[in-house]
């Protein structure tokens, strides 16, 4: 709670959210070796990877889509065009002109219409031959794309989406990386909350698995954890880690500072299946909300913030991508131990 008298008729006292750590030393924390069992993570693993996903994929954040000119992107080896309508809707379709396959990344749009500026061959909704869009959406943080041929999925309408905080009070962020993997190394490695204090030293301590994905069934991870904000002062949460389908791994705060806050990660292909040299983007959203009264100025500052919130998971990301390749390499020789 961060008011003391709440409900008692008493002048409610502002309460910090933040705590004074104790001094500590890397080396001497617990360690999590025996708990971080690699049946229990590659069980979790094999759990999410059969939950559908309807076929779609994330594509980018959705400022990354501007009005008034397409964007190139490449998922799971499909090369892809996207644009905003008229009325700024989300358009996605093949990357290449149907006519000599010039490049439509690279097009005019005029009144909603692609025109290719190779020949002056105008696309739009109608679509041409093979050329027809995508079934797309966007969810006002990330930009999706449903690929049907790629997935092989019974196709859903929406994809699938975890529950957020209410946008008027949310300060999102999105960060994207791209590593030499394949989206089951991210996902691994976020199954694997034991590796946070010891592997990111900087950003967690504290940290404690408090309940583990049921072995027939579940796949929850129950943490409690610290999150530094400097060397001696840091803000306690308890979160939930969940897997709704094979590309994502979510985290609900559920208790402490910004409860129902959530950090969704999402391992997009940008490879085709089956690529000797995998690629895939990690593209993190971060969902930020607070209920304390000053959180209004928080928002008010986004444009401030935003950049802040993205370098902080680039800077994670820069690690796990590290180590989610040297999966993927342990992997593709037979050495991996999990």
């Amino acid at each position: 709670m961060s008011r003391s008298a709440e409900g008692t008729g008493q002048r409610p006292v502002w309460r910090s959210p933040l705590r004074r750590l104790p001094a500590s030393v890397w080396e001497r924390q617990q360690p999590t070796w025996q708990a971080a069992r690699p049946s229990l993570i590659a069980d979790a693993l094999k759990r999410s990877a059969v939950r559908p996903s309807g076929n779609w994929y994330v594509l980018a954040s959705s400022r990354e889509v501007p009005r008034g000119r397409p964007v190139g992107r490449t998922v799971a080896g499909v090369e892809l065009v996207v644009w905003r309508g008229p009325d700024g809707s989300l358009r996605v379709a093949p990357g290449a002109c149907p006519h000599l396959g010039a490049p439509l990344s690279e097009a005019a749009l005029c009144g909603g219409r692609l025109v290719c500026r190779w020949h002056g061959l105008a696309l739009g909704e109608e679509g041409l031959g093979e050329w027809r869009l995508f079934p797309a959406h966007d969810d006002g943080v990330l930009a999706w794309v449903r690929l049907d041929a790629v997935g092989g999925e019974r196709p859903t309408p929406l994809p699938v989406l975890p529950r957020r905080p209410v946008p008027e009070r949310t300060l999102a962020a999105v960060a994207t990386q791209v590593g030499g993997c394949e989206p089951e190394d991210v996902v691994a490695n976020r199954l694997d909350p034991w590796h946070g204090s010891w592997f990111h030293p900087y950003a967690f301590t504290r940290l404690t698995v408090v309940e583990e994905p049921d072995p027939h069934d579940g796949d929850r991870f129950l943490v409690d954890v610290v999150y530094r904000l400097t060397g001696r002062t840091g803000v306690p949460v308890r979160a939930a880690f969940t897997a709704p389908e094979p590309r994502t791994v979510v985290m609900h705060i559920l208790e402490g500072e910004g409860a129902t806050s959530v950090v969704e990660t999402h391992a997009t292909p940008l490879t085709a299946p089956g690529d000797p040299h995998p690629r895939t983007a990690v593209i993190e959203a971060v969902l930020a909300t607070s209920g304390r009264r000053g959180f209004a100025v928080v928002l008010r500052a986004a444009p401030l913030l935003r950049p802040l919130m993205r370098r902080a998971a680039e800077r994670l990301w820069r690690d796990d991508l590290a180590y989610a390749e040297r999966r993927r390499l342990l992997r593709s020789t037979g050495r991996f131990p999990g």
